[in-house]
């Protein structure tokens, strides 16, 4: 198949969730031998600033295996680039259009409406922001032009991929909604034969945002440490919570480890050296997940998991039916700080058992969430739709 897959806005290559995203399904659904042709962007701007050639004319560079073609568009302006991404789809003529969902994105749909080619709409957001939010507030304000233009993007897919349903509004069919967890390249990841030297080196990672519970993290390093345990902590990342990190850990300096952001290849070498994966989501300050429950699929979990890391996590659902109590690692009442330094040192306790939950959750994630099996499940979605020689009225 030629797919052409549209990420607008997001960094490819880059150090974002989003990016790793992008740069694996392309790079997986190449290896399946399909022609893969990717529209990203070579970096984030801010929204004054764009570059004209993007909105005429796109021109792509090989890159891991695909074609990867740079549209500098600020996200919140993606749809203006829509005549490049028009031209672009009428000089390839592809088998079939994938996009990553965005409010103000949707040229992969109208394109494919245009050439009458099947779709796929990735969701990893919210589509329709809960009430009390001020971008909902605005756009109810004007008579929700928002609303229906995630509707509509929505209703032109062919099928709608997201780790979990209620992102989706209700007013669209469940029948076009596949529940697919996102995953982590396992190919990159070498789990450890024994376990690492040294005293215990616990690693969080993330971007450093409110819900990404960094400031829990280090507020319940603060207890172990005080209790006296020999633990070293290493953040990997960056993001508007970093100084606030920096601001509690600073009575214990010498026990953290701040990386800043790291780009993706090195992310494994780093996980090598680390003996915990903690991910301590804390839903409350972002009322998205509070309404329609913890969309997300966590990729540094999965990786964790990829580098034989026993991992803590919040006991959120469904996090807790990837890693289990005593299995995989260990979960904590969300928010409960005493309870996140309860749950590393349960795990941190017994060395021996701490290995083998991170044996068992590698041998987890390579059978249940792989980008390798994420793909291929793709792939399977873009074969059906293509086969039946689906065409738009």
């Amino acid at each position: 198949m030629r797919i052409l897959y549209l990420a607008s806005g997001i960094p490819t290559p880059g150090t974002l969730g989003g990016s790793v995203h992008t740069l694996e399904v392309a790079r997986g659904l190449t290896r399946l031998g399909h022609e893969v042709h990717v529209v990203a962007a070579s970096r984030e701007l801010p929204l004054y600033q764009f570059h004209v050639r993007s909105l005429i004319r796109l021109h792509g560079q090989p890159y891991a295996g695909f074609t990867l073609y740079h549209q500098d568009i600020p996200k919140a302006l993606s749809l203006a680039g829509i005549v490049a991404v028009v031209r672009l789809a009428d000089r390839l003529q592809p088998d079939l259009i994938m996009e990553r969902y965005y409010n103000f994105a949707g040229a992969g749909m109208i394109a494919a409406r245009r050439l009458r080619v099947p779709t796929i709409l990735e969701v990893n957001a919210l589509i329709v922001d809960p009430p009390g939010i001020r971008k909902r507030q605005i756009d109810d304000a004007l008579g929700g032009p928002c609303r229906r233009w995630a509707e509509q993007q929505c209703r032109w897919a062919d099928r709608i991929i997201t780790p979990l349903h209620t992102t989706v509004p209700a007013s669209i069919p469940r029948s076009k909604i596949i529940e697919l967890p996102w995953g982590a390249n396992v190919d990159a990841f070498t789990p450890p034969s024994a376990l690492p030297p040294g005293p215990p080196n616990i690693v969080f990672m993330g971007s450093f945002r409110p819900w990404h519970g960094v400031t829990d993290f280090i507020r319940a390093a603060c207890i172990l440490l005080e209790r006296g345990r020999p633990y070293h902590f290493t953040l990997i990342g960056d993001g508007p919570e970093r100084t606030v990190a920096e601001t509690l850990a600073a009575p214990y300096r010498q026990h953290f480890t701040f990386t800043g952001a790291v780009p993706y290849k090195d992310i494994p070498a780093l996980l090598a050296q680390a003996h915990l994966g903690v991910a301590p989501f804390n839903t409350a300050p972002h009322p998205a997940l509070r309404a329609a429950g913890f969309f997300w699929s966590p990729l540094k979990i999965y990786e964790y998991m990829a580098a034989g890391l026993p991992v803590v996590t919040a006991a959120i659902p469904p996090l807790t039916s990837i890693i289990r109590e005593g299995q995989e690692g260990a979960v904590f009442p969300e928010g409960d700080v005493a309870g996140l330094a309860a749950a590393i040192e349960r795990v941190l306790s017994d060395p021996a058992a701490a290995f083998a939950m991170g044996q068992r959750a590698r041998k987890r994630v390579v059978a249940e969430f792989s980008w390798q099996q994420h793909c291929r499940e793709l792939e399977r979605i873009a074969s059906e739709l293509v086969a039946s020689d689906h065409r738009r009225c």
